[in-house]
């Protein structure tokens, strides 16, 4: 397989990256992250998404089996990138795929999108606002066999594989490591395709989960 990972030098897509290999590409816009993607045994491409256009991103996920965001604006960005980001990044992607002929589309959202912002500030809002509105842009399209996956608050203890993978889930917290696993077990289950699934630390082995969802 050949998986495209937008944001890849983000924590959780080293992790997948180096989970897939050779097998992954990492997007990045910085040209000093690629040594760090190509370190876990990936591919690297120089891509900001914030700036590229269709054209360019389309020709990037040419021939790829399947596509994961997992691009995000990060700490300390305010809520304009959140919307540049976490939304208008997730939308070019998802465009470029539909016109690659890229099926498979997996999406790291995150836990309280899909309601109105509960506490937080302004950015914290934006964030979640950005992450609905990605959601909601996958849910409209017929070319896409999209999964959408919200993870709990994220930590960088060991991954366990047990988890508590479901459409809601108790709040809670997960390591990075087992989102990582997570998303390769639904990229190897294609019937996960449609379903939007949140995901915390549990008792439950991933690949049990994944394959009954």
């Amino acid at each position: 397989m050949r998986i495209i990972i937008a944001g890849g030098h983000g924590k959780i897509a080293l992790l997948l990256a180096a989970r897939l290999k050779s097998g992954a590409v990492g997007l990045v816009r910085n040209p000093a992250h690629l040594p760090d993607v190509e370190a876990t045994g990936a591919g690297a491409v120089l891509c900001d998404l914030e700036r590229a256009s269709l054209d360019e991103v389309t020709r990037i996920v040419e021939g790829a089996d399947a596509v994961v965001f997992a691009a995000g604006a990060g700490p300390g960005s305010g809520a304009p990138r959140k919307d540049t980001v976490d939304r208008g990044a997730s939308v070019l992607l998802a465009d470029a795929a539909e016109r690659a002929g890229v099926g498979r589309f997996i999406q790291i959202s995150s836990m309280g999108a899909g309601k109105p912002p509960a506490g937080g500030d302004e950015v914290w809002a934006a964030y979640i606002r950005a992450k609905t509105e990605a959601e909601e842009d996958l849910r409209r399209r017929d070319g896409l066999a999209w999964t959408i996956l919200r993870p709990g608050r994220l930590t960088d203890e060991p991954g366990t594989g047990l988890v508590r993978l479901a459409p809601e889930v108790p709040p809670g917290a997960v390591p990075r490591d087992d989102v990582a696993a997570v998303i390769v077990a639904l990229l190897e289950h294609p019937g996960t395709a449609g379903r939007t699934l949140e995901l915390v630390s549990g008792d439950t082995p991933i690949i049990d989960l994944v394959a009954t969802e």
